[in-house]
């Protein structure tokens, strides 16, 4: 009898954890970036889907003297539009655990680059935009906001 509890309680804490992992699996959502190379928060940014398609957008910058910029460096369609509001992350596909095929654009110098972006941890995304190879990309690690 000991033994049959032991492997009922086994199943039980490891449904509940697939069940927990499952959900927390999406990238859907807030997120609070962090500059790589300052360490400073950013602003948000919020991770939507379309068809099966993924996009990001700011949503807000902290810094009050950037809120009201335009992608001046920007072409295409993203020309001259304000920051907030810009989608900066286009056509990501959900392959296995991350999602890539898209392109990421810094707004600061108006370059689109490859991208993809992985969970690492339930509420932290690893986003990473490279030219040729992903090794020699640029990483930055964004946050869930929670509400």
């Amino acid at each position: 009898m000991n033994i049959h509890f032991k492997q009922s309680f086994r199943w039980i804490i490891a449904i509940l954890l697939i069940t927990q992992f499952g959900f927390s699996q999406s990238v859907i959502g807030k997120w609070k970036t962090i500059d790589d190379i300052t360490g400073k928060e950013k602003g948000i940014i919020e991770i939507y889907e379309r068809s099966g398609v993924f996009y990001a957008r700011i949503l807000e910058i902290f810094e009050a003297e950037q809120r009201n910029k335009k992608c001046t460096l920007c072409s295409g369609e993203d020309k001259d539009k304000p920051l907030i509001g810009l989608i900066i992350i286009r056509g990501l596909r959900k392959d296995g655990n991350e999602y890539n095929g898209g392109k990421v654009v810094d707004p600061k110098i108006g370059k689109y680059y490859k991208c993809f972006i992985k969970l690492e941890q339930k509420d932290k995304l690893k986003v990473q935009g490279y030219i040729g190879v992903p090794l020699l990309g640029r990483t930055q690690y964004w946050y869930r906001v929670k509400k």
